[in-house]
């Protein structure tokens, strides 16, 4: 992309740097965002593939999230960095819809850029896809989402029980037995003396062991090491002892079931107790091995609901790629929540909006109409790219979902005979979207196929803003980088 800047053709030399300006620097910009689109685009969907990312170090990434391939690039064109800025927003917003975004502003600036060429003022196009988008937003809230009330849950837990009715005592203290500082000397006369210095310090941890079991406490998690006595004294008691658990692992922990991490048992007066009232609660706590590794979970925290989740895989770019894929759902399903509606995946909610703003376009009286009529084409680029990624006819299933969504659209308006009123209400055509495994066209809220509203709804203001930005750009001054070590040529230069 460097080489864009470089076309000595294309610009007009003046003092100090280079200008491109007009259709040549637009001609860039769209050649631009169209690389950057293009490095993600076979990466998009379920069906996409992995890209091998190999940085300046050596260090490997193995993935098909559109921010982590766009944030590893070394982009030098400042289009097409607005890009890559677009995706990580978007990243950081939503957590999911990186890949599509960038698709859609690609898309919605190449064929902005052929109606500049057919002489349409930017200014005209800009006011066209904001119309569009103003539209598309509010088409989809009212016709396409769905609560999220409507959507049901199913879950299946089987673990081995071992604690139940778990009382947890967090602990940020030691359970080993009282060692003299460094530096202190005690002089002692008798050998007994001696042995009763020993004897006390192990009487001090058992005394607070003690308090801490007639509290109630079965369960002991702590971030610091447990002694060999005190361990015997919890298995004669039937409680557990997890000792060097890390402090974050503690906190959530403690969260969860109502605990009190504690450093220490002194209180105010300098008096040692643990209060029942210190303690967490929880159905059960499991000790599982899973593969190599020895696992406590805790099953059923009272306080909060919680979890964590574990993932095997063959290696750790493998690893690495389920987490970014956890990342990402975990995002969606907080959106899902936080906004309270869904909508159909599968390439269902581009389709339907492409069909209204054809529709829409028909009765705007202006220059306006080309600029929404080529917003509504370009929201296709997600159900093709979606077919094509997974080798299925793209022009067939698009061709098919258009002509459901344009159905129900029509039956919306009160058109239609009633034979084709009653298939598409049965049908829910509405919600039609790709069947990616069969090559098919279904009802993507029965299939489960799903995408919170405010993540469709944060895609297609993203990619306009971002396409208008670059729009509006009519002249790039590039200047010549300082020469250093030349002598002063009398004018300041």
């Amino acid at each position: 992309m460097a080489s864009m800047f470089e076309q000595s053709g294309s610009g007009t030399l003046f003092l100090g740097g280079q200008k491109i300006s007009g259709s040549d620097i637009r001609d860039q910009n769209v050649l631009a965002t169209q690389a950057i689109a293009n490095v993600v685009k076979c990466s998009f969907g379920p069906s996409g593939l992995d890209k091998m990312m190999v940085d300046d170090i050596g260090d490997v990434t193995v993935t098909n999230d559109g921010a982590t391939i766009l944030s590893l690039l070394d982009v030098e064109h400042p289009a097409g960095k607005i890009l890559v800025d677009l995706a990580q927003q978007q990243d950081k917003e939503v957590g999911d819809g990186t890949t599509s975004v960038v698709l859609i502003a690609s898309e919605l600036l190449r064929r902005g850029n052929e109606l500049m060429n057919n002489k349409i003022h930017p200014t005209t196009i800009i006011t066209g896809y904001r119309l569009a988008l103003r539209e598309a937003v509010k088409y989809m809230n009212e016709n396409i989402s769905t609560k999220v009330e409507n959507i049901g849950r199913d879950s299946l837990i089987n673990i081995a029980k071992t604690i139940q009715d778990a009382k947890i005592a967090v602990l940020d203290m030691n359970l080993q037995k009282e060692r003299m500082k460094l530096g202190v000397q005690i002089t002692v006369d008798d050998p007994q003396q001696l042995e009763q210095i020993r004897a006390r310090e192990a009487g001090m941890v058992i005394d607070r062991v003690e308090m801490i079991l007639k509290a109630g406490a079965n369960v002991i998690l702590t971030t610091k090491g447990i002694d060999d006595l005190v361990l015997k004294m919890f298995v004669e008691r039937g409680a557990m002892g997890v000792r060097r658990c890390k402090k974050e692992d503690l906190r959530r922990i403690a969260r969860a079931t109502g605990a009190t991490l504690l450093s220490t048992l002194s209180d105010l007066n300098g008096d040692e107790k643990f209060d029942p009232a210190y303690l967490g609660h929880a159905e059960e706590v499991v000790q599982e091995r899973i593969s190599d590794d020895e696992c406590i979970l805790v099953k059923g925290t009272k306080s909060l609901s919680s979890a964590s989740i574990i993932l095997r895989g063959p290696n750790d770019f493998s690893l690495d790629e389920m987490e970014r894929s956890v990342h990402d759902s975990l995002c969606a399903v907080k959106r899902t929540l936080e906004s309270g509606t869904i909508v159909p995946g599968g390439g269902a909610v581009e389709t339907a909006l492409h069909i209204y703003l054809e529709e829409f376009a028909g009765t705007v009286g202006s220059r306006e109409q080309l600029a929404i009529a080529e917003f509504a084409q370009s929201l296709l680029v997600i159900p093709k790219t979606l077919a094509v990624n997974a080798a299925k006819d793209a022009s067939e299933l698009v061709a098919q979902l258009r002509s459901r969504h344009a159905l129900s659209q029509r039956i919306q308006e009160g058109e239609g005979n009633e034979d084709e009123k009653s298939v598409a209400r049965k049908k829910a055509y509405k919600n039609y979207g790709l069947d990616l495994t069969r090559g098919k066209v279904i009802d993507e809220i029965k299939a489960g196929v799903l995408e919170p509203t405010i993540s469709k709804t944060r895609q297609l203001k993203s990619a306009v803003e971002a396409c208008i930005s670059i729009m509006r750009i009519d002249t790039l001054i590039k200047l010549d980088p300082e020469q250093r070590g030349e002598e002063d040529d009398g004018h300041g230069h």
